[in-house]
């Protein structure tokens, strides 16, 4: 139990490297060469020498360090004893393949199957030695053979030299892992200095627009909402009709906060509680039934856009306003006094000649004259453009070149 190796198989090396499934390596040392050199009359202090030899190069020959010959101390006569079945790293012996061949030649006769040994050949073993091998082998006699080349596999667990392919493949591995663990360190780095930056979502060159026409109080507009893929708004125009430089300019200003706002993920929730219900003129009563009186431009552009755009706002609006209740006999008076009948005009009657004729130069007699019942009959003629009070929302009469209103006062541009 005490030998390095069993039966008519060869020591791989003097000096051995195994790669551990785990992980890292065993060197493993020829522990039958102190008793060789003691057999074959070698002094202690020779064969400590030539161990020492052996464990700092790896070999028992003799090798070339810094450009010179360092010497083992052992004779060359006595090389061919310690060879094995690979070359050492830095030697040049090993055992020849038709050595393997002769050994199992001459066990095949004391054996009835086969012998399950492996005929090690040199990585430069070439097509014509490796074919003579199983030729060999045939005229012996042997009953079957395996040949190994040594290196012809990616990996082999017995190694002859310490960087063998497992470590370098390791160290390499080991490496890479620390260049990506740089790389990515580097990133997160990269991405903290940018999570604290705002991130702007462009809307595409070619959009989906809602575009609403209001009139607050007699002062038209238009809004254009642009949206993004999913549906949700990216950008306000508000464009006023017949207004002077001063709104139409304050509005493209709010147009273009609200959009850069919308674009850099402020919410729109968050938009509307800041802006609705801010009051400032121009304001008054509105055309669109779910929005009945807006304070201002502003106050009804954002309310409009919630209504819009904001899930479930519109049901708490409508719960806020008040409700529309049924007035008992509204609706038969509204019939009544829109069906009223209309009041015949006088047919005009022939005059006699003595009843005056202009074209006859006989004056006609004045006609009887119309009677005023109310204020409002004075002031008809002039109520066919007049607008509603942005106050109560009466209609308004005409005030000279004003208009002024006659149930709560207000004047419409005159003092």
């Amino acid at each position: 139990m005490d030998c390095d190796t069993t039966g008519v198989e060869p020591d791989i090396a003097l000096v051995k490297y195994k790669l551990l499934a785990g992980g890292g390596m065993l060197k493993i040392v020829n522990r039958g060469v102190p008793d060789a050199l003691r057999r074959l009359g070698y002094k202690p202090k020779e064969i400590d020498g030539i161990i020492a030899h052996i464990e700092k190069f790896d070999t028992i020959e003799d090798v070339e360090e810094d450009g010179k010959k360092v010497q083992s101390g052992l004779k060359p006569e006595h090389l061919p004893v310690f060879d094995c079945a690979f070359k050492p790293y830095r030697g040049k012996r090993s055992i020849h393949y038709l050595a393997h061949l002769k050994m199992m030649a001459a066990a095949q006769p004391f054996i009835s199957g086969a012998i399950s040994k492996t005929v090690n050949m040199p990585n430069e073993s070439t097509v014509e030695e490796i074919r003579d091998t199983y030729v060999q082998a045939w005229k012996m006699g042997l009953k079957c053979v395996a040949i190994y080349r040594d290196g012809s596999k990616r990996s082999q667990p017995l190694n002859t030299k310490k960087t063998n392919d497992g470590a370098e493949k390791a160290a390499s591995g080991t490496a890479a892992l620390e260049k990506r663990i740089r790389e990515l360190e580097a990133e997160i780095i990269s991405l903290r200095a940018e999570s604290g930056k705002p991130l702007r979502r462009r809307l595409t060159d070619t959009r989906t627009a809602v575009t609403h026409k209001f009139d607050i109080a007699g002062h038209e507009g238009y809004l254009t909402v642009g949206l993004f893929e999913d549906g949700h708004p990216g950008e306000l125009f508000i464009t006023m009709a017949k207004e002077g430089s001063t709104i139409g300019g304050l509005m493209d200003a709010i147009g273009t906060l609200t959009s850069m706002a919308l674009q850099y993920g402020v919410p729109l929730d968050a938009l509307v509680r800041k802006f609705a219900h801010q009051r400032f003129e121009p304001s008054g009563f509105t055309k669109n039934p779910d929005i009945r009186n807006a304070a201002s431009i502003t106050d009804y552009v954002f309310r409009w856009m919630a209504l819009q755009f904001i899930p479930g706002y519109r049901e708490a609006a409508a719960s806020r306003n008040q409700p529309e209740l049924a007035i008992p006999g509204l609706l038969e008076e509204e019939k009544k006094r829109v069906n009223r009948p209309v009041r015949e005009l006088a047919i005009a009657e022939d005059h006699d000649g003595d009843a005056g004729d202009p074209d006859n130069g006989v004056p006609r007699r004045p006609g009887p004259a119309r009677t005023v019942k109310s204020l409002s009959d004075s002031v008809a003629h002039f109520q066919q453009d007049a607008p509603t009070c942005p106050s109560c929302g009466h209609v308004a009469v005409r005030n000279g070149a004003c208009y002024k209103c006659l149930n709560c006062g207000e004047s419409l541009g005159c003092s």
